[in-house]
């Protein structure tokens, strides 16, 4: 039993002895105690009041003496104002300690039979993925293992923007100056080839508008009437049609594409469960807004365009069908969304999409309300606010961002130049160090990344991520990689980790580990309440760095008793598999050795 639930049951029936009194659960608010204050855990006694009739202090009193004189767990107590704090005597924190470390499940919650599906990444096939969609990835799946640990059923799905405007830029800008270009001739990863035709599109794009411009033309016209526009307008309908030359050219640049995203996907260490298409999807919600015309709750205009007016629900009208029949972005969210409400039983769909959106899943969820699906409440928008750089914002259009595949090529080597500085690889070889690079460097933009809570728009520094020092993923391997070189030096000893024999007598720092220790499932269920790895990541940050003190303090290898010796490596050993589960959450691997 946590030590929170264990005071509450004691002080229930300390009240009960008391007072004569029942209490339910809720008014028993138990909390950590601050550092500034002697004890463990401290129980608020302001809500005991009503039946006590004493004062806060007396009866802080009276409850400590009553636990410390009948639970011999508790072996002293101190009172400041209406706060009873409570200290654990050696044999609570030995036990406590002996059922973490003989649990193999510790921190996996119980199964709660819902389906999750979380929906992330969402690139377009016109460029490769960069810096924001690192983020919106690794929230993606860090999320998704953390309700996985939370005990639900989780889908992670990807919905590909495969089609529209953007694509045809691309395609047209590769049939007028490409020569037949490919991967394979230019050497290129597919979608970086896909992504500099969509830069060349707009350079040719912008020449004519400044003709035109020359030429008399207002910007705004010569914007609408620049001819490569027009010729990418005509070549989306061409497709919207099936014509089967823009189709075949449609299928063979979204391959190059595809093949480039699932390298990306492969080195960050993510994977789907399905992945839809947009060509596959934008057709869907028509039915829906048929519906919605037939409830009386969407309109049709004179020019046949459709729309949703919710000015009375503080929004503004919303477009759902062009006046040429063809859908918008919304339209496909409606469809899909029924789609996989009905298809799997969904208790949940999380949507991994930045905060320039939230305007967009606001309407969404009210509209799918109105058209009477009860599951609109389900659905949660993951909002997380864009990354920045020190050099500031990134552009696509003009070829200034900063893309995944550079960045995490980047990572690999400022990891390799910070290692070898260090000087501690020399007894590996080329293959071994080349996988603990790519470990640390994962290890640093996966966290440094997901340690922010998700709301926050975060500035991201390759070179902070990889420090070995401080609030870092490498800070976090190298703690993991030093417990496991000491459990390797006393095995060579022959000494092997066991759990305390009673009366073993503990340092503050050691019950101050087990405590941490004892947080993780609350971390993990708090997370998953949050949607936020944030908590884990600085969890097991706060973890590590009091391992890090307590070794400092305690040279575990030079302690003579040979049962607290044990213990202590006991201790190492479940501190460094709950790093590890930890850090599994959020997708990043603990070397055993650097």
């Amino acid at each position: 039993m946590s030590p929170d639930k264990f005071i509450i049951e004691k002080a229930k029936e300390a009240v009960s002895a008391l007072y004569g009194s029942g209490l339910p659960d809720a008014s028993f608010q138990v909390q950590v105690t601050r550092k500034e204050f002697e004890g463990d855990y401290t129980l608020v006694v302001f809500p005991l009041l009503k039946v006590s009739h004493l004062s806060p202090e007396a009866t802080a009193q009276a409850i400590g003496g009553w636990l410390q004189a009948n639970t011999q767990e508790i072996s002293g107590y101190n009172t400041v104002k209406g706060f009873l704090n409570l200290s654990f005597s050696d044999s609570y924190w030995s036990s406590l300690f002996a059922s973490i470390a003989s649990d193999p499940d510790f921190g996996q919650l119980p199964s709660t039979g819902k389906t999750i599906m979380v929906e992330f990444s969402s690139p377009n096939t016109n460029k490769p993925l960069h810096l924001g969609h690192i983020r919106n990835n690794l929230l993606g799946w860090s999320v998704s293992r953390l309700l996985e640990a939370n005990g639900h059923k989780v889908m992670k799905v990807n919905l590909v923007n495969d089609r529209g405007i953007h694509i045809c830029k691309s395609m047209l800008a590769w049939l007028k100056t490409g020569n037949g270009e490919t991967p394979e001739s230019s050497g290129k990863k597919g979608d970086h080839l896909v992504g500099d035709y969509y830069v060349k599109f707009n350079e040719i794009y912008k020449k004519e508008v400044e003709d035109l411009v020359a030429g008399g033309m207002s910007e705004e016209e010569a914007g609408k009437n620049a001819p490569s526009l027009k010729e990418a307008q005509n070549m989306l309908l061409k497709w919207e049609n099936g014509d089967p030359e823009v189709v075949a050219l449609w299928k063979k640049m979204n391959s190059w594409v595809y093949a480039g995203f699932d390298k990306t996907y492969s080195d960050l260490g993510i994977s789907f469960d399905r992945t839809y298409y947009e060509s596959q999807t934008y057709l869907l919600g028509k039915a829906l807004v048929q519906k919605g015309l037939d409830m009386g709750i969407f309109e049709r205009e004179a020019d046949g365009s459709v729309w949703c007016d919710l000015t009375a629900d503080g929004l503004d009208r919303k477009l759902l069908l062009r006046g040429d029949g063809t859908s918008v972005y919304i339209t496909q969210d409606l469809g899909t969304a029924e789609q996989r409400f009905s298809e799997y039983s969904l208790d949940e769909h999380i949507y991994v999409v930045g905060n320039e959106q939230n305007y967009h899943f606001q309407v969404l969820k009210l509209i799918l309300k109105k058209l009477g699906f009860a599951w609109s409440d389900n659905i949660y928008h993951l909002s997380y606010g864009m990354v920045e750089l020190p050099e500031g914002k990134m552009k696509s259009r003009e070829g200034t961002v900063v893309d995944a595949d550079d960045l995490i090529e980047k990572m690999y080597n400022t990891a390799k130049e910070t290692s070898l500085e260090l000087g501690k690889l020399d007894d590996m070889s080329e293959e071994e160090q080349d996988s603990l690079f790519r470990m640390l460097s994962l290890g640093a933009l996966k966290y440094f990344i997901i340690k922010v809570d998700p709301k926050k728009t975060m500035l991201f520094d390759p070179k902070e991520s990889i420090d070995f020092n401080g609030n870092t993923g490498p800070f976090i391997q190298y703690t993991h990689a030093r417990i496991k070189s000491i459990l390797r030096k006393a095995a060579e000893k022959g000494i092997v980790p066991d759990l305390p024999a009673a009366g073993i007598s503990l340092t503050q720092k050691e019950t101050r580990l087990i405590k941490l220790l004892d947080m993780y499932p609350g971390k993990v269920a708090e997370g998953g309440q949050a949607h936020s790895p944030a908590i884990i990541a600085n969890y097991a940050y706060d973890l590590a760095k009091e391992f890090n003190q307590y070794y400092h303090d305690t040279p575990v290898l030079k302690e003579a008793d040979q049962e607290l010796l044990k213990f202590r490596l006991m201790l190492l050993s479940t501190i460094a598999g709950v790093l590890v589960k930890a850090m599994d959450i959020l997708g990043i691997r603990l070397p055993e050795r650097m």
